[in-house]
């Protein structure tokens, strides 16, 4: 970008040397001389329309590209997310069924040591 601002620059800068010179060394009278440089300011308008459609075209074809990128690296990132947030919840999912057995273990040894309290009471 910065160098399409400097060919820009040195483009008008040529153009009003150009038009400055041509003006103190003319030949021509008035009317060939302002034919002339309507010319050529005609030749530097549509230079400068083209110049300004390929940039253009160009910063539009990099903008698709990034958004491409972008997207393809959002769906990477999110595709790897979601691998790791399935091996937590597995994860999760087997210390839980680890859990409810303790669990159930240890209601087991509850109800059997109350089982076996209640025979030790003396009435």
């Amino acid at each position: 970008m910065a160098n399409s601002g400097s060919t820009f620059l040195a483009l008008l800068t040529g153009a009003a040397i150009g038009v400055g010179l041509g003006m103190l060394y003319a030949p021509d009278s008035g009317d060939e001389t302002r034919k002339k440089l309507g010319e050529n300011a005609r030749r530097t308008q549509d230079d400068l329309n083209k110049r300004y459609k390929e940039t253009s075209s160009n910063l539009s074809q990099k903008a698709k590209q990034a958004k491409m990128d972008f997207e393809e690296r959002l769906e990477e990132t999110l595709s790897s997310a979601s691998f790791k947030a399935d091996e937590i919840l597995s994860s999760l999912e087997g210390k839980l069924d680890e859990l409810k057995k303790q669990n159930a273990k240890f209601q087991k040894e509850k109800k059997a040591g109350k089982d076996t309290s209640s025979d030790n009471v003396v009435v």
